[in-house]
């Protein structure tokens, strides 16, 4: 059964940064395409960052140079690396694999001063 579970989230400042875990079980992350999508308050779901399966990595304009996306093979995790974080990138933060199309439940991202 797969499962995913996002950690990391919280109040970050203004230019400062955060780390977001996505715990797999189920499946193997360095096999799968991965994404991490973002929801603000009344907007729609997008996505920030992907990994393929091949390791290539795709990033939304809004985080690049910004934000990394990457996993880890040993504990099957996928993470994103957040620095100089802006206040429009708080957000609900979920990982969400291309097969399947599995959800985790998300973790929220607050930047403020």
């Amino acid at each position: 059964q797969v499962r995913l579970v996002e950690t990391g989230g919280g109040l970050a400042q203004p230019g400062g940064s955060l780390r977001l875990s996505c715990a797999a079980s189920g499946f193997t992350v360095s096999t799968e395409t991965m994404i991490w999508y973002r929801q603000a308050p009344g907007k729609a779901r997008e996505p920030v960052a992907t990994v393929m399966y091949n390791g290539r990595t795709i990033y939304a304009d809004s985080v690049k140079d910004r934000f990394t996306i990457s996993r880890d093979n040993a504990t099957n995790t996928m993470y994103l690396q957040m620095h100089s974080l802006r206040p429009d990138d708080t957000a609900f933060y979920y990982c969400y694999t291309v097969v399947g199309g599995h959800w985790g439940q998300g973790t929220q991202v607050t930047v403020s001063s």
